[in-house]
This record gives structure tokens, C-alpha cells and sequence, in this order.
């Protein structure tokens, strides 16, 4: 096995972040727009001969030189990474591997929780992590026809409340998920109190932190897949692969998702499941976006109304729970970030 040495590449190396570019192009992929810690290996002439990246919990963007094949180099970088991830706190790991090399990660304990056939694997380093998740939610199941709806809430509006309030009518039991990753402009902290104040009036419904196992835009690779249209029809797949074994868990038959006039991601998105989840026993309910100021209920809105403190206008977005929360002395430094973002606005 060859002993090269190993550093951290800074955003401001672009010498480094070249090479890098160079040896990920050789694999078929390019380097993830969503990296917090990329790492190389270098030979005795500087040259980089293989690389591994993260971003949060998740370990992605591999790739070894064709001139060091079968050397141990992804090893030593695999090794290197779970390392920083250890020292960060990060004891679940989860990566996404091509197919073909999902048999080194199985090897170096890593254990498969879904794959896309012909695109990627989704991994974690716990044996029984998914499964235990599974049998969690199992406690939570009920008798009676049994629905699920994913939200990520940046922030609770009317919109959102209105589509729970549609879907917990139509079932005996709503399970709900919020995504759980601290991924989005308003934090989870945040989002889950809005969102568990907004619904507190519906009996009917149960809360889920989405763990690790829905899987966010930002935390999804983009990297193996040709444009971005194949990014969230790659995205969706997967997701769905994931929700009806969570679907099965509970019993659900039904999914409901809102209307997206806005969103070019989540309108392909919902295409797909509408497409995809009957033929898994699963019905998909499109909910029409609810009206206000003459036009659909955005969270992108909401957000630029917050940015500009326009708290008037909110009133006719916003439950009054939200309202109340962002006109509190609690909310006025994450009104603060808010307004110094210049990406209020998701497409």
C-alpha cells in the first residue's frame, strides 16, 4: 500500500481545487456544490493522485488516479475522512457511491439503505441504523387509513398550514415530516416550534423529525448525474425508494404534497411521485397552493417580506404563531442573518 501524504485543500487553492476537478472528471463526476471539507493525497512530485470530500455527515465526491488503481489510496482517504467526521462529533456517517463501487464501501463497513438502479447507492456506517428507525416509527402506527406528508416549513406559512389541515380531514392519522437537517435559511430549531404551534389544533396528526433518511436537496449529491434535471429525477427516485419502506413501517397508503407553481425542482419532484408512488400501493394527492394576496402561498415570499421586517403583509401569510414568533425580541438575530442573505429566494 502507498504511504502519500495527505491535506486539506482550502476554498482559495485553486491550483489544488483544479487537479481535483481534473481527477473527478476522470471518474464521471464533478465536484459537489455542497462541500465543507475536501481533502487530497499527493504524490512525491505534488501532483494529486486521489481525493474524498464531506459536507455535514455525508462522505462524497471519491476518486483515485487510473496511474494509482488498486494501491489502497481510497482506503487511506476513506480512513482519513471518517476521522474528521469523528472528530467533528459525526459518529452516523452516510455516504452515496455509483454502483460499481458500492462493494469497496459494503467492505469498509458501510452497509446499503437504498440504491437507484443504473445511478447511485445510499449508504451508512451502522449495520441496523435504517432498520432501527423503521421500528421506531412502527410504535407510532395506528389503525384506519394511514397518510404521510414531507415539509420542510422555511417558514410555517398559511400554505402549509392549510395543506395539513387538508390532509389530517381527509385520514385517521397524518404522520408528518419535517426535514430534520439544519440546511435551510430558518433553522430546524426554529421551523419544528412554528410548525408544532401551528398544528397544535389537530388531534389527529403525529410529528416526525425526519432524521437522517429523507433526504434534502442540499444534502443530496449532485455530482454523479449529467445536468440537473437528472440531479431530481435521481433525487426523487431515491427518496421515493426510501418513504415507502418508512410508508410500509406505518401503514400509510397515502402521500399528500402541495401544489408547486414556483419551484422548477419540486415541480418535477411531485411529477414523479404522482407517477412513481401507486405503483407502490401508495396514493399521491396534490394539494392546490392556497390563495392569498392574489396569488399562491410562497415560503420564498414569506422570507423576502421578512427580510424587508414587512410584517403588515405577512399578517396574510403567517399564522399568528409565526407572526407572533418573528416580531419577538427572540427572533430579531435570525431576522438579522435573514436580512444580509442574498438567497431568500429557491428556485
Amino acid at each position: 500500500m502507498s504511504e502519500f501524504a495527505i491535506s486539506q485543500i482550502y476554498p482559495t487553492d485553486r491550483r489544488s481545487l483544479l487537479q481535483i476537478d481534473s481527477l473527478l472528471k476522470q471518474e464521471g463526476i464533478k465536484r459537489d456544490s455542497n462541500l465543507d471539507y475536501i481533502c487530497a493525497m499527493y504524490d512525491e512530485e505534488h501532483q494529486i493522485v486521489a481525493t474524498g470530500s464531506c459536507f455535514a455527515n455525508t462522505l462524497r465526491c471519491f476518486a483515485v488516479s487510473s496511474s494509482h488503481q488498486g494501491e489502497g489510496l481510497l482506503n487511506q482517504i476513506l480512513t482519513h475522512l471518517v476521522d474528521v467526521q469523528y472528530r467533528r462529533g459525526n459518529l452516523h456517517l452516510f455516504l452515496y457511491t455509483k454502483i460499481d463501487s458500492a462493494k469497496f464501501f459494503r467492505d469498509s463497513g458501510f452497509y446499503e439503505i437504498a440504491k437507484v438502479d443504473g445511478a447511485l447507492v445510499f449508504m451508512e456506517n451502522r449495520k441496523n441504523g435504517f432498520q432501527e428507525y423503521l421500528a421506531n416509527l412502527t410504535k407510532t402506527k395506528t389503525d384506519g387509513l394511514s397518510a404521510a406528508l414531507v415539509m420542510n416549513a422555511n417558514p410555517f406559512t398559511l400554505g402549509h398550514q392549510y395543506l395539513v389541515e387538508t390532509a389530517a380531514s381527509q385520514c385517521h392519522t397524518l404522520h408528518l415530516f419535517l426535514v430534520s437537517e439544519d440546511v435551510s435559511l430558518i433553522p430546524f430549531s426554529v421551523r419544528k416550534k412554528l410548525v408544532l404551534e401551528g398544528i397544535s389544533h389537530l388531534p389527529n396528526v403525529i410529528f416526525h423529525d425526519s432524521g437522517p433518511y429523507i433526504i434534502s436537496n442540499a444534502t443530496f449529491p449532485s455530482y454523479f448525474l449529467k445536468d440537473e434535471e437528472s440531479v431530481i429525477k435521481g433525487h426523487a427516485k431515491l427518496d421515493l425508494i426510501v418513504f415507502t419502506k418508512i410508508a410500509k413501517a406505518l401503514s400509510v397508503t397515502r402521500r399528500y404534497v402541495g401544489e408547486e407553481p414556483f419551484s422548477q425542482v419540486t415541480g418535477i419532484y411531485n411529477e414523479i411521485m404522482s407517477s412513481q408512488l401507486p405503483l407502490a400501493g401508495i396514493d399521491c394527492i396534490v394539494v392546490p397552493r392556497k390563495q392569498a394576496m392574489n396569488q399562491p402561498i410562497s415560503a420564498s415570499f414569506v422570507r423576502q417580506l421578512l427580510q424587508k421586517k414587512d410584517f403588515e403583509s405577512l399578517k396574510k401569510l403567517v399564522p399568528t404563531t409565526t407572526l407572533c414568533y418573528f416580531q419577538s425580541k427572540e427572533a430579531e438575530p435570525l431576522l438579522n442573518q435573514i436580512n444580509q442573505s442574498s438567497q431568500v429566494v429557491h428556485y
